[in-house]
């Protein structure tokens, strides 16, 4: 029901709301919010009690980092997931998974997410994206000076695995494809090897293949036309406007064929390639490498994960939120 919380997947205390976006060739579009809220304790005295989270997922996924959530929570902020159109709990049948041909598409969803989080009271919004979350949340912070007072980015999809030269070559080939075929098929790449290193670590509940099948969403010209922009729009310089953290993995295996390492390493994206990307997203980034950490750094081995969250700890502390 559209305009009301009730009980999330998750269970308690996550609740959801269905938020109605029209419709488009396929049908019904809805994003859903997830949310969990600070115990009174927290709500009262958190250093973090005026914040509010949103945090957007990567291609191929939805929300269910929990720790996540009582990391903000038990400093006060309200956290809210976003689990977008066509994605997870939004994701309807019928429905290309995932499928949009421009990344401005998402500000609906974020849009009627912030109506929805809002109690009439100033807060401090804290955007956290995760890979492509991430890079449509830079976007959407470019685009919406002022509204966020901090981004932090998860192994944020920033620029194309085979860098900007390499995206420049298919540019053309992507966008002349999407023109003819935008639900072309691609072949298939993604073999499985990140959600191998995920159940091998035990950071991947069980369920919901639907929603995150182990070898990825199969991917169409009119979506990746759409990825390419974005990253070629941080390529030109962007100014998400706030002070932003990227957390990265130190190393990355390429997912050719199963390595020991992708438990180790980001096996999804080029980190170097990631690295360089963030340096053109905004005056005040803060980069930091994780040893051993892989693509979602909060879904690590536990020595890694939780050098990412004492580093987020660490970069809140230090004065990101003034």
């Amino acid at each position: 029901m559209a305009g009301s919380w009730h009980p999330d997947v998750l269970g308690e205390p996550y609740e959801q709301q269905t938020l109605p976006l029209g419709q488009d060739r396929e049908g019904e579009l809805v994003a859903t919010l997830v949310r969990r809220m600070p115990s009174a304790f927290q709500r009262l005295f958190g250093p973090l009690r005026d914040v509010d989270v949103l945090y957007v997922h990567g291609w191929s996924d939805y929300f269910f980092q929990t720790r996540l959530a009582e990391f903000w929570t038990s400093r006060g902020a309200r956290f809210h997931a976003l689990d977008l159109r066509k994605y997870g709990r939004s994701l309807r049948d019928g429905q290309t998974p995932g499928y949009t041909t421009s990344l401005a598409d998402y500000d609906a969803d974020i849009d009627a997410a912030l109506r929805a989080m809002s109690d009439g009271r100033p807060r401090r919004l804290v955007l956290v994206g995760h890979s492509t979350g991430g890079l449509i949340l830079s976007l959407w912070a470019a685009r919406h000076p002022g509204r966020a007072a901090a981004l932090v980015l998860n192994s944020p999809w920033l620029e194309l695995q085979v860098g900007a030269f390499g995206r420049q070559a298919i540019a053309p080939l992507v966008r002349a494809a999407a023109w003819v075929d935008p639900l072309g098929r691609h072949p298939e790449v993604d073999l499985g090897f990140y959600t191998r290193a995920q159940r091998e670590l035990g950071t991947l509940p069980e369920g919901h293949e639907r929603w995150r099948p182990a070898r990825g969403f199969p991917t169409h010209p009119g979506w990746l036309s759409a990825i390419l922009a974005g990253h070629a729009t941080i390529a030109a310089g962007i100014d998400v406007g706030c002070p932003t953290l990227v957390l990265l993995s130190t190393g990355w295996t390429s997912p050719v064929q199963w390595s020991p390492a992708m438990t180790s390493t980001d096996s999804v994206l080029d980190v170097d390639e990631i690295a360089r990307a963030a340096t053109r997203i905004g005056k005040t980034v803060t980069l930091v490498r994780i040893p051993h950490a892989i693509h979602d750094v909060f879904l690590s081995a536990p020595d890694a994960r939780d050098r990412a969250y004492d580093s987020l700890d660490n970069w809140l502390t230090g004065g990101a939120l003034g």
